[in-house]
């Protein structure tokens, strides 16, 4: 869904050149530290190369915006948005996604004058655009803020391959943070509730419409599952026992010999360590536990006699508190230890790692999409995977929001993902 006041040109063009020059900016600033070959190679199918996802960002705007709206505008290059389309049919033929990383030209810098051309002949534009158009351009950086994220996600695959265990980023000093404590429990709202999108701010279409759901009275724990509590799982046999796991999540792990999260590794001398986007680092055993798998979520969940939260619970719970707040992108990059224990209350809701729910991602009652090309953006993805809240230590702060619906196939773990406990009353 689209801005109303955007829609109807209320933003000062003052404060939308201003939000676009930063979000640009700050992809720019992620991809710096990365050599033309980092931001070319692909790890994997799911994964895009970093060139890709800087390409992708300013031809969303080139075909959405300039292109279709700007008269005057003419292509970088023509036989670009075959290589950077991503998954647009109404924009015709594109390269596989399997094949991003065939890539191998243009060049980094290339990508880089692109993004600079686009730039230019968008703000130069922007006067003369009208509100339905610049509420495409929001649309065009909430977009580029999920490739930021997206973007982080694929070099920390891309690393991880690599023997010599690179870091992209310095670890950055850790606040004094008390230890995560023991799990408390915080009651949900029961009864008749209302969650989607209330129509105030910039929401994605699939986050609404706002609709009344029934929660069953329910406890959510106070903070995410840490790492030392996944070491406790691995310890008594979690991933060796069947009786923990979905059918096809049990099919999953013995295909692929799944036996801790997802960049957890063992050192001669056992213990464990993982690697992250500063490189390898000691598991600190308070901090949330990341990259881990809604089959493996909800296999902990089992073995704690526990479950995962709805989304409508978590969103019903969350809907109060303060988005903006936690360990977000500008903060630290990596999963930290819940802050000081407030008197009662949610901790964590928001950074540090996505939170698995049981829900399914499907269509709000009464959702559509919206009509053309960027009506393919959500909808069409609505069948086998689950939703994800919150925010993570790689989001952009101020991306997210309490109906902010994540979503990812169940074996899929390359994000920043963890998950929160909920229990029914």
């Amino acid at each position: 869904m689209l801005d109303d006041s955007l829609s109807h040109g209320d933003a000062t063009q003052d404060d939308l050149a201003s939000s676009y020059n930063s979000v640009r900016q700050l992809s720019a600033d992620l991809a710096a530290p990365l050599s033309d070959a980092d931001a070319t190679v692909q790890s994997m199918t799911d994964a895009s190369p970093a060139k890709w996802h800087l390409a992708h960002e300013s031809w969303f705007f080139e075909t959405f915006v300039l292109r279709d709206h700007v008269d005057s505008y003419k292509l970088f290059d023509a036989e670009w948005p075959f290589l950077f389309n991503s998954y647009y049919e109404a924009e015709g033929e594109r390269q596989l996604r399997a094949r991003r990383g065939m890539i191998t030209r243009p060049s980094l810098e290339e990508v880089r004058a692109y993004r600079a051309y686009v730039d230019e002949a968008l703000l130069a534009a922007l006067p003369s655009l009208d509100g339905e158009t610049r509420a495409l351009i929001e649309l065009g950086l909430n977009h580029e803020q999920q490739h930021q994220e997206l973007l982080l996600m694929d070099i920390q695959h891309l690393f991880a391959e690599n023997p010599l265990e690179p870091a992209m980023f310095a670890a950055r000093p850790a606040d004094p943070v008390d230890a995560a404590g023991e799990l408390g429990w915080i009651e949900g709202r029961s009864g008749e509730a209302e969650i989607g999108c209330d129509g105030t701010g910039f929401a994605f279409d699939c986050e609404g419409p706002r609709h009344k759901v029934y929660l069953n009275p329910h406890a959510l724990a106070d903070r995410p599952v840490t790492n030392g509590e996944w070491i406790a799982f691995i310890e008594d046999g979690g991933y060796a026992d069947p009786a923990l796991w979905l059918s096809d999540g049990w099919t999953w792990v013995q295909d692929n010999r799944i036996a801790a999260p997802l960049y957890w590794r063992t050192r001669d001398d056992g213990e464990w360590y993982r690697f992250g986007l500063a490189g390898a680092q000691p598991i600190d055993p308070h901090a949330p536990v990341c990259h881990v798998s809604y089959y493996e979520a909800d296999a902990f969940a089992r073995w704690t006699g526990y479950r995962l939260p709805t989304e409508a619970e978590w969103e019903a719970a969350a809907a109060p508190l303060d988005s903006l707040a936690g360990n977000q992108l500008d903060a630290a990059m990596e999963p930290r230890p819940a802050a000081v224990r407030p008197a009662k209350g949610l901790r964590q809701m928001f950074g540090d790692v996505w939170e698995w729910t049981a829900s399914a991602y499907q269509p709000h009652p009464g959702f559509r999409a919206a009509k053309g090309a960027v009506g393919e953006y959500n909808g069409k993805f609505m069948v086998g995977q689950y939703v994800l809240k919150g925010a993570s230590c790689a989001t952009p702060r101020g991306h997210s929001r309490a109906s902010y619906r994540n979503f990812f196939y169940p074996h899929m773990r390359w994000q920043f993902a963890g998950l929160r406990l909920a229990r029914d009353l």
